[in-house]
């Protein structure tokens, strides 16, 4: 006899399809950073009739020129920095894709110039900056959304869908990850690897979205404590660099982690065992899985973790009324067809012009950040930490 499916589960039937757009008026859109994340901002916009990209800004001489003749943004005019073009151009919205550590500053800019934000993961570096920036949004009255893409793949929404259905029961513990076998990140340059650039590694590049997978599952309950390492055992050694093709100076030049891991306590008695890599002599650190009382969720791995799932996910649960275990497989969602990067843009402008609120909201992203940040304090103190956020 086939196996009965966890009721509630069909119920995913969420209309994805695309809304009809009012081209009637323009979302005058800024771009600043003009580096490797900016071009799939570019690429997204200009599907878009709505949406008019009329600036760009970059501190390096004749970068934002080169952007915009490579994605043909017609009319955008060019900026040696974000607040140049904040100062003179009437904006409705700006994506920020600069290296981590101008993310707060940016933001905060442009949220006290009137002007709505986009900004790309990470938050920001610290918990502290993250409070500002969310201080200078309430204050704006402005949307801040973060970049969070993977909340728009179909099977993330899924493993939200079961976890909020009651179908595992009281969640009490999960384990999440994943990473590279060889991965270190530096395409054209090293913003990635030097602290006074990115501030974190491997934690602000993937790290964070394998926790907000589990984190906007669970509706993001505050973490309390956290007991965390880092390491660089990889991007240290000039080995590494010679055999990718790179400078072996990259080695002395990297100064962020390769690899993280954290047991966080969360509210609600949840106990979140997390580990991040850029590189490891492993194919997978391991499968994401949530424990319930009821049930329990298991969501496959994949080789390079890019905010996907691995394959179908599986429930294992007991048959009910009786000590018989089952593993009942839930096939995978038709991905979309604009692709999931289109809706993160799409939706945040839509909530521009309607008036909405975030898509992927910095009260929840705040949680994750400070889980980040805290993983790195506890790694430089050695022991556990409470997790402080300072009011807001």
């Amino acid at each position: 006899m086939a196996e009965k499916k966890p009721a509630g589960l069909d119920a995913f039937k969420e209309d994805q399809s695309v809304k009809t757009i009012d081209t009637s008026k323009k979302v005058k859109v800024g771009i600043i950073g003009t580096g490797w994340i900016a071009e799939a901002h570019a690429v997204e916009y200009k599907k878009m009739p709505d949406v008019e990209v009329v600036a760009l800004a970059d501190l390096i001489p004749g970068k934002a020129e080169k952007f915009k003749a490579t994605w043909g943004l017609d009319g955008a005019r060019c900026y040696l920095s974000g607040h140049e073009m904040l100062e003179n151009e009437e904006l409705d919205a700006v994506s920020i894709c600069t290296y981590n550590r101008q993310h707060a500053p940016c933001a905060i800019d442009a949220l006290e110039h009137g002007v709505n934000v986009m900004l790309e993961k990470p938050f920001c570096v610290t918990t502290e900056e993250a409070v500002e920036v969310i201080r200078a949004e309430k204050k704006s009255g402005k949307i801040l959304s973060i970049g969070f893409q993977p909340r728009f793949n179909p099977n993330m929404r899924l493993i939200k869908q079961i976890v909020q259905s009651g179908q595992l029961g009281k969640i009490y513990y999960i384990q999440t990850g994943g990473g590279r076998r060889r991965g270190i990140p530096t395409p054209f340059g090293t913003t990635f690897i030097e602290d006074a650039t990115a501030g974190i590694g491997a934690m602000a590049d993937i790290g964070c979205y394998s926790l907000d997978m589990v984190l906007n599952a669970l509706g993001y309950p505050k973490p309390l404590t956290v007991s965390g390492f880092t390491t660089d055992y990889f991007g240290k050694n000039p080995e590494y660099w010679t055999v990718e093709g790179k400078p072996a100076n990259y080695a002395d030049i990297f100064s962020v982690d390769d690899f993280a891991g954290g047991l966080i306590r969360l509210e609600g008695g949840i106990i979140l065992d997390f580990r991040i890599a850029w590189a490891m002599n492993l194919d997978t650190s391991g499968d994401t899985i949530i424990m319930g009382t009821k049930g329990s969720l298991r969501i496959p791995s994949t080789e390079c973790w890019n905010g996907s799932i691995g394959g179908p996910l599986k429930i294992y649960h007991d048959v009910e009324g009786t000590r018989i275990g089952v593993a009942t497989e839930i096939p995978m969602q038709k991905a979309l067809p604009e692709g999931e990067f289109y809706h993160k843009l799409r939706s945040f402008l839509d909530a521009v012009k309607e008036g909405g609120s975030a898509p992927v909201p910095s009260s929840e992203i705040l949680y994750n950040q400070a889980i980040i940040d805290h993983i790195v304090k506890s790694s430089k103190l050695g022991h556990e930490v409470e997790v402080e956020i300072p009011e807001i």
